[in-house]
């Protein structure tokens, strides 16, 4: 029987404390927001919609201002920016940073506890799948702002001129694979994404895959259980049969198979409705979103990316960076500024900006669906028993190199994930962390 999440979080966490990876917080004590003096703050993110969020702020309070650098996303530069920052000490007071890498940069020492701000009240208004995974050692590291639940995108007027019904399980979505390929045999159901790991990570966090665990003072890794091989097989099978494209995400390859209908589906996640309807707007009402697939047809789901807000070490504006990173969380006048910028569609974890979201983004490139009641229903299938673990960096960096490989043909996805596996390996033990079973 699978442990709750709560206890996964806690215990892996716990082996971190005791191995000495969650460090210390520097800087000194933190100077105090609402004290009747006037703070300034520094910030670096990239998410959609921020700097409307950032001018809304400024404009709405005295005691804070806060200073906005919009850096690369985080798999793009922008988690080496933030790390050389800091190593440097001149890193901002804010930092977004989402899920997968949060346990990476608390066990390099690169980030503040800020527990003492994050109340009992806060981590009620949120998703409670969020608070777990910004929450290590009984300790909270960062603010999360949103959930990124998976969804499936598809061409509604396609799949209704060919009469294919929407797959509900993975054998459906092959099924439905193979009838969009016989229908148009330029167009594809979905592409597989050899540089974002992430995606196949969520997919096999739908599985029931735990990659990251603790036995007793050392992690157990496992990227080669039951679950991931079946995920692996399945899309090796895709590869294999020429049933879905590969592209790099966002790519202009990526985009323009979008454009001309070669590809007319996209398994993303929440986040990603509003980055759809930008690419191709001009196929607006042309474009669905269902539930993911599962495995047997029952709501299943991991989370894809999702972002939290974090203090790093140095920074002496603590309180005064958590007040204004609760507001972006928590706030309905920010959700409102970010979705305001008609390119985010930011599933918030604060269940009570839900009803304030969905009212903000237009849907009518989607035909007026009700996405956020989709969403719902996504999120609170997201699986509860997958953690991170502090070497992510390492185990992404290999999956995206061999990924890459295999889908040129050199290679297997299982190959991939294999490779991965010793790499984190590797990696634990040249941080001096004990590695069991290995």
């Amino acid at each position: 029987m699978s442990r709750s999440w709560s206890r996964t979080s806690v215990a892996i966490a716990g082996a971190t404390a005791a191995l000495a990876v969650l460090t210390a917080c520097g800087g000194g004590d933190p100077a105090a927001a609402g004290d009747g003096g006037h703070v300034t703050i520094t910030y670096w993110g990239w998410a959609k919609g921020t700097k409307q969020t950032v001018d809304a702020f400024n404009a709405t309070h005295d005691d804070i201002t806060v200073k906005y650098e919009e850096i690369p996303s985080g798999g793009a530069g922008g988690y080496a920016k933030i790390a050389n920052a800091v190593k440097a000490g001149n890193a901002p007071d804010l930092v977004s940073i989402e899920y997968p890498s949060l346990p990476e940069f608390v066990s390099q020492g690169s980030l503040q506890d800020i527990s003492q701000y994050v109340t009992d009240d806060l981590k009620k208004q949120l998703l409670p799948q969020a608070v777990e995974l910004t929450t290590l050692g009984g300790k909270n590291w960062a603010v999360p702002f949103d959930a990124a639940p998976q969804t499936y995108y598809y061409r509604k007027d396609f799949f209704t001129q060919h009469k294919i019904e929407v797959p509900k399980t993975w054998d459906e979505f092959r099924t439905a694979a193979a009838a969009v390929k016989k229908a148009d045999p330029k167009a594809r159901i979905g592409t597989f994404f050899p540089d974002d790991p992430t995606t196949f990570e969520a997919m096999v966090w739908q599985a029931g895959a735990r990659w990251f665990a603790t036995e007793g003072d050392a992690w157990k890794v496992d990227t080669t259980d039951p679950a991931t091989k079946k995920v692996t097989a399945y899309w090796q099978g895709l590869l294999d049969d020429g049933l879905v494209n590969s592209a790099t995400s966002f790519s202009p390859a990526w985009t323009g198979a979008l454009k001309s209908g070669d590809t007319v589906g996209y398994l993303g996640a929440s986040w990603g409705a509003g980055a759809l309807k930008g690419l191709v707007p001009d196929q607006s009402g042309k474009w669905a979103a269902a539930p993911m697939p599962t495995w047997d047809g029952k709501p299943a789901g991991g989370m894809l990316g999702g972002s939290t807000w974090a203090v790093t070490k140095d920074s002496h504006q603590a309180a005064a960076a958590v007040k204004f990173a609760t507001w972006m969380s928590t706030s309905p006048d920010a959700i409102k500024a970010r979705l305001s910028s008609g390119d985010s569609s930011a599933y918030p974890a604060a269940a009570a900006l839900r009803p304030v979201a969905k009212k903000a983004f237009d849907t009518g490139f989607y035909g007026g669906q009700d996405l956020y009641g989709l969403f719902d229903g996504a999120a609170a299938a997201i699986k509860r028993d997958w953690a991170w673990g502090p070497t992510g960096g390492t185990t992404n960096t290999t999956l995206k190199d061999a990924f890459g490989k295999a889908a040129d043909g050199n290679g297997t996805l299982a190959d991939a994930v294999r490779s991965a596996q010793d790499a984190t390996v590797r990696e634990l033990r040249k941080r001096g962390l004990k590695v069991a079973g290995q």
